[in-house]
């Protein structure tokens, strides 16, 4: 199953798959079910948070699957509250003695949040922390270009991915052409708009019926196609293979263009406008 999960090579070398599994809300024996389910089904990118309180129950899911770890690539990232440089060091610790782990493939700031202006200092404890070993991959959420550049010019050091709020909804188009352009790859959190009323969506039923597909194949499809990587959740052991089986069709420039069409200024889910919201 795996072989036919496309990868995207990140700026510093490291491959990702196209598709992971998000795992926000699986928590406990129910959670590792669910994830140990999609690890068997051929998900090798597992994306946590800190703030998910999981990081526990993905890092039992490793353990039990069959998937040798070295194959697996596993994301968390640091809360808001502990963006100063030690707090966030304790952090990183932390989240692997959670999962029992030795260390994550990517490792993610979670906000910017920037009237609190800590989001350098965080950013240097994951530069140290990748050089310590205990990351592989570092790089950020809901960064908008501001941040990122702010980042790469007072440290150097640019991050290999930015996960954002990216939906038919809320298609990130000036946010994306900048990642492109800097060699950031994009991933989308909430690539199903939370399967609020993008699911309902007509434009897309029309041509889900056209690929006799289901709407959240199309949906992940047109991700897939905008270049950047998708992690749904689901704990259905069916939903997971659904949303994993997007390789096998191909939607043509117009119907990208029907369901890029279907994006507004007002598109955000819960109104997370990063230049003002905070998280911690």
């Amino acid at each position: 199953m795996m072989n036919q999960v496309p990868e995207i090579t990140l700026n510093d070398g490291l491959t990702l798959p196209v598709i992971g599994l998000g795992t926000y809300k699986l928590k406990g024996s129910m959670g590792v079910n669910a994830i140990t389910s999609a690890i068997n089904l051929g998900y090798r990118l597992i994306d946590s948070a800190y703030n998910y309180e999981n990081e526990g129950t993905v890092g039992e899911a490793v353990r039990r699957s069959s998937v040798p770890r070295q194959d697996l690539l596993i994301t968390s990232k640091l809360p808001g509250r502990y963006q100063s440089y030690e707090l966030a060091i304790t952090a990183i610790q932390e989240s692997l003695y959670r999962a029992h782990l030795d260390y994550y493939d990517l490792y993610l700031i979670h906000w910017p949040n920037p009237k609190q202006d800590k989001y350098i200092e965080a950013w240097q404890a994951l530069i140290d922390a990748k050089k310590w070993g205990f990351i592989r991959s570092i790089g950020v959420c809901n960064f908008l270009p501001e941040h990122l550049e702010r980042l790469e010019k007072e440290t150097g050091v640019k991050p290999s991915i930015n996960q954002i709020e990216l939906h038919p909804f809320f298609n990130q188009g000036q946010q994306r052409k900048y990642h492109q352009e800097h060699h950031i790859i994009t991933e989308s959190w909430s690539p199903l708009g939370r399967a609020n009323a993008v699911l309902e969506n007509e434009t897309i039923k029309q041509i889900a019926n056209r690929h006799q597909k289901t709407v959240s194949q199309i949906i992940l499809r047109w991700h897939y196609q905008l270049g950047a990587i998708s992690i749904p959740k689901s704990a259905s052991p069916e939903r997971q293979l659904e949303n994993l089986s997007i390789f096998d069709f191909s939607l043509d420039e117009s119907e990208m263009k029907m369901i890029n069409g279907l994006t507004r200024p007002d598109g955000r889910l819960q109104n997370q406008d990063p230049a003002i919201y905070e998280e911690f």
